[in-house]
């Protein structure tokens, strides 16, 4: 580790004046006169005793000199160790590494502490920039002129190679073939030959670019893919990859290049080529010739920009193993900088699903595993490196540290990490997910096997994330998350904020599995989100999955998902997913702007109650970060101009028709009720059959739950085609609870006769005014009717506790066009399978 000169790099340090208030509190430490301090500073010497008035000059050394004291079990250190490291920006050459033999005791902790402003970069600053005044092969015209050049330095006596650039701490944009947030859209896959099939642009000779990338978007995840050879048949350019990517991208169906008519084909683009050089604020790094190329932005002086490009994958790592764990090492206000991640351009990268990519995975030819009967995919999956990095850990925390400019994931507790806190960080700027925490799969492990080790040394348990704000993150690999946690226990998730990220904000579990594994006794709770869905759907706020028992998710607030521009299913968001396997969770009392939740292949025993906008406004207001921590907030990434999607609900009627004496009992429909988020006073029975009169946002979770219940048939009925409303029509406010009356009736089979009741009810408002006054005078505050091939419910909602047989003699009273329309209305209807003869319409009871 070799320290800057502060002076000559006084830039990166601009930009924390502003929240030098995130660890000036640090310098205030009580200091025990049993405890050892080291010191360290860039104006130190690695060969000083580490003083205040001697300190070392390197983070290296000083873990050293504090191992040594240790070895030795140094009297001094009773009280514990703190190294304390004066500000400055410290360039690693390699990664920093704490071991078993570095750790503390309860009494006698090891604390690394920033005394002010403190940045472990692993970056290097590239330097005498001048203007390009000449043409080079491909440059784009526009771009002549304007572009400015330097030359790359070697690190460590290699090309250095870099995926990421930041001029004067922003993240500058890799040359791409689109400008802006504008993307292609793929013509065709072909699988079996393994190659991609693109609109060709014009002026844009790919046939000849050595090195370029390709990035598409499939549902839930990106890829990118090095392209081999560019075949141009007219208008069109067809792609082939390098392996191994090109042949899992192609053989996986999870998650597949998605090709519709409706919604448009994946989205993609192409980068790293000088032809695509184009625009201000994009870069190109020529390895043959080992120049850089930058078009600087109308505010970028490149005489006096800080330019940084990163060259260590990992920063920091604490490194234990399963029977000697590091302990008790405290890590205060660092701020850990630029990190690269080369395996996208090296093996490609082709995630499965939050950010693990794939080393293999195919569709079964015959699908089952002992596990689950019919799945019908295999993978095995690989973990995105992190700037930090915890393995076999205990009692460690990073608190009030910044984790910013990074390519990958940010913070990885990986493996074996009981008892740690991750406490008043902030997290931006980070390509991959912020935070990563347990197991999802070793690599040797296909993805759906459900982990449960036998040695429970392994999981990850009891570890505290709480107070941190995540913002800006997933920048680069759009799949990843803001909180990822795979098999874990017992973990709380507390009072963080996080927004502006591409796909989820929290996610928990992993395995895809109904059987009990590690998991179990996990709280995400009071947590702000927003802002997320960037890029990606098929995506929540808080996304789960697998069984995981005596878990909850509690008093969190989620809200503004973005509308995605490439979205595969527009309307395929969620504030609440619950997907395949999760089961034993209390989901209760998070506010969102509506029920838009999904419940995917749940397992048992899930319990949902009182979740959605009328949550209260207190529960609201405490979620995110606490007050001590709200300074934090001065940091947040300002968001996208993007839309923010508003769920559009409607009521909706499922109807579940059973054979004889094989309706569900009460109970039993009471607890679907509360595993599904359905009010019992939802669910409503008729002799063999079942309605729910709910929300049109449940209507995806209950098209899949309801399968359970092996009905004979089962009927949606999402049509309204006559609705009176009372603030509406009435012109006075509905009262604020009401009761639900349900019946049903069929219309005869004559199609001219269904016609022409249609067009009766479709002018009614205007031709039968008095109607709509009738209903007006009953305190009607809704009658809908919905319509299913000739069958139709109707809904009256009517003032809670009062009764139908009292408030329908009114809609006549000194009325008499009720009573003809009335008497019109009968010879159009009839009863449904079922009736008695005469009996037309049918009333549903509500479950008792």
């Amino acid at each position: 580790m070799s320290p800057r000169n502060n002076k000559k790099h006084a830039s990166p340090f601009r930009k924390f004046k502003a929240i030098s208030s995130l660890v000036v509190f640090l310098c205030l430490f009580y200091f025990h006169a049993s405890a050892v301090d080291i010191y360290v500073s860039l104006k130190g010497s690695d060969q000083n005793i580490g003083t205040k008035e001697k300190p070392l000059a390197t983070l290296h050394s000083a873990i050293r000199k504090a191992r040594e004291l240790r070895r030795l079990n140094d009297p001094s250190i009773k009280g514990g160790i703190k190294i304390f490291m004066a500000q400055g920006v410290y360039q690693l050459n390699e990664s920093v590494v704490l071991r078993p033999e570095d750790s503390g005791t309860k009494d006698s902790p090891t604390e690394i502490i920033a005394r002010e402003n403190v940045i472990l970069s692993g970056g290097v600053q590239i330097k005498r920039w001048r203007k390009l005044t000449r043409a080079i092969p491909g440059l784009p015209k526009n771009a002549i002129g304007k572009v400015w050049v330097a030359d790359v330095p070697n690190f460590d006596g290699r090309d250095l190679v870099f995926r990421q650039l930041w001029i004067n701490g922003n993240k500058a944009t890799r040359a791409k073939n689109y400008n802006g947030d504008a993307m292609g859209r793929i013509i065709a896959w072909n699988s079996a030959k393994q190659t991609c099939k693109i609109p060709l642009q014009q002026n844009i000779n790919l046939e000849k670019i050595k090195g370029m990338e390709m990035l598409i978007h499939q549902w839930w995840a990106i890829a990118n893919l090095r392209v081999k050879s560019v075949k141009v048949v007219g208008n069109t350019a067809e792609l082939a990859f390098m392996q191994p990517e090109s042949r899992i991208q192609s053989e996986h169906p999870w998650p597949a290049p998605w090709i519709s008519e409706k919604t448009g084909n994946s989205a993609f683009y192409l980068t790293n080529a000088i032809q695509f050089l184009n625009e201000a604020g994009e870069w190109y790094e020529d390895l043959q010739n080992h120049k850089l190329y930058y078009w600087p932005k109308t505010t970028e002086n490149m005489l006096k920009a800080d330019v940084v490009a990163p060259v260590l994958e990992n920063l920091l790592k604490i490194e234990g193993t399963i029977d000697r764990q590091v302990a008790y090492v405290n890590i205060k206000g660092l701020a850990f900088e630029h990190s690269t991640w080369l395996r996208p351009a090296q093996q490609g990268h082709v995630p499965h699903q939050a950010g693990m990519y794939m080393l293999d995975a195919y569709k079964l030819t015959s699908p089952g595993t002992a596990d689950k009967p019919t799945l019908e995919n295999q993978a095995w999956v690989g973990r995105p490196a992190s700037a930090v990095e915890v393995n076999y850990a205990n009692y460690t925390s990073f608190k009030s540290c910044r984790f910013m400019h990074l390519a990958s994931t940010g913070l990885d507790y990986h493996k074996g990490t009981f008892d740690n806190q991750i406490e008043g960080n902030l997290f931006k700027d980070i390509g991959g997910s912020a935070i990563l925490i347990g197991t999802f799969s070793d690599e040797a492990t296909e993805v759906h096997i459900p982990y449960n080790p036998s040695d429970e040394r392994e999981i990850s348990s009891n570890n505290a994330i709480e107070n941190n704000l995540i913002t800006d993150v997933t920048n680069e690999d759009w799949g990843a998350v803001g909180i990822g946690a795979g098999y874990v226990r017992g973990i709380k998730i507390l009072h963080n904020e996080i927004s502006d990220v591409s796909y989820t904000g929290i996610s928990m579990g992993w395995g895809w599995t109904k059987t009990q594994n590690a998991m179990k006794n996990n709280i995400i709770s009071a947590n702000k989100i927003h802002h997320y869905g960037k890029h990606m759907y098929d995506v929540a706020g808080i996304y789960t999955l697998s069984a995981q028992p005596a878990s909850f998710i509690t008093e969190n607030t989620i809200d503004s998902i973005y509308k995605a521009p490439f979205a595969h299913l527009p309307d395929h968001w969620f504030y609440l997913y619950t997907d395949e396997g999760s089961s034993d969770f209390t989901i209760k009392n998070n506010w969102t702007p509506a029920e838009k939740y999904l419940q995917n292949a749940n397992g048992p025993d899930n319990l949902w109650e009182n979740n959605g906008p009328k949550v209260n406004l207190k529960i609201k207001e405490n979620a995110g970060l606490q007050k001590s921590f709200k300074y934090l907030l001065n940091e947040r990434a300002v968001h996208s101009k993007r839309a923010i999607n508003q769920a559009k609900d409607q009521s909706v009627v499922f109807e579940l028709i059973f054979k004889s004496d094989n309706l569900p009992e009460s109970k039993v429909l009471e607890s679907f009720a509360k595993e599904n988020n359905l009010l019992k006073s939802e669910l409503y029975i008729w002799s063999n059959r079942l309605v729910i009169y709910t929300s049109g946002l449940k209507v995806e979770s209950l098209q899949q739950t309801l399968k359970r219940f092996n009905a004979s048939e089962i009927k949606l009925y999402d049509h309204i085609f006559y609705d009176f409303n009372r603030a509406k029509i009435c012109g006075d406010k509905a009262v604020e609870q009401w009761d639900n009356i349900i019946l049903s009736a069929n219309l005869v089979k004559d199609e001219k006769m269904q016609q022409e009741y249609l067009e009766y009810h479709a002018t009614q408002f205007e031709k039968w005014p008095e109607i709509s006054k009738g209903f007006c005078n009953a305190e009607f505050q809704r009658l809908a009717i919905f319509k299913k091939d000739r069958q139709l419910m109707l809904i009256i909602s009517i003032p809670k506790g009062k009764k139908l047989d009292d408030l329908n003699p009114k809609t006549t009273q000194n009325n008499p066009r009720v009573d003809d329309w009335n008497a019109i209305m009968k010879k159009y209807q009839e009863g449904i399978e079922g009736t008695k003869k005469d009996e037309v319409w049918v009333f549903f009871k509500p479950i008792e």
